[in-house]
């Protein structure tokens, strides 16, 4: 059986996506309840060479819709990064899995094949669809929504692996 490239896209990317909305849900409540400046957890990190977490947020949506628009062969929809609380993260959320929702399984799948080229810092990354999707992007997705997820539970918000999962 033939992987379908569109299951193996935009519903991952919007179920993650959607539970770390309720992650960041759970992040905005925790710094209320513990009278937490909000700042504190949006600008936190694990070690000060990498990003903080509104940053993690961004370039997890970032992968999403740029992956799953390449695969589609539409346009990217452009955010400006400027989220600054809690409540602009989950409207970039939002607006990301909204986009994923326009898209069907007949515009993603089939590109197996596709050629994708990006240039990422400067050097040149050449992809055939599957590879890109399975070997870059999903890896680096996941990546970054893991890092949110631990600097929030590193930060003492309580999650487990079913927050992780947007299980209830």
């Amino acid at each position: 059986m033939a992987i379908s490239m569109y299951r193996a896209s935009v519903p991952v990317f919007v179920q993650m996506l959607n539970a770390l909305a309720g992650v960041l849900k759970k992040a905005a409540d925790h710094a209320q309840a513990k009278k937490i400046d909000p700042a504190a957890l949006l600008t936190a990190r694990l070690y000060p060479d990498m990003f903080a977490l509104i940053k993690q947020v961004q370039i997890a949506c970032d992968f999403a819709k740029g992956c799953s628009a390449r695969l589609a062969d539409v346009d990217i929809p452009k955010y400006e990064d400027n989220e600054a609380s809690f409540a602009d993260l989950d409207a970039r959320i939002a607006r990301t899995v909204a986009f994923l929702g326009t898209l069907k399984p007949a515009q993603i799948d089939g590109s197996e094949d596709k050629a994708i080229a990006l240039t990422i810092g400067g050097q040149a990354m050449n992809f055939d669809g599957l590879t890109y999707l399975l070997n870059f992007t999903l890896p680096n997705f996941y990546f970054h929504v893991t890092t949110a997820f631990g600097l929030l539970r590193h930060n003492g918000v309580e999650l487990g692996k079913r927050d992780f999962m947007g299980v209830r």
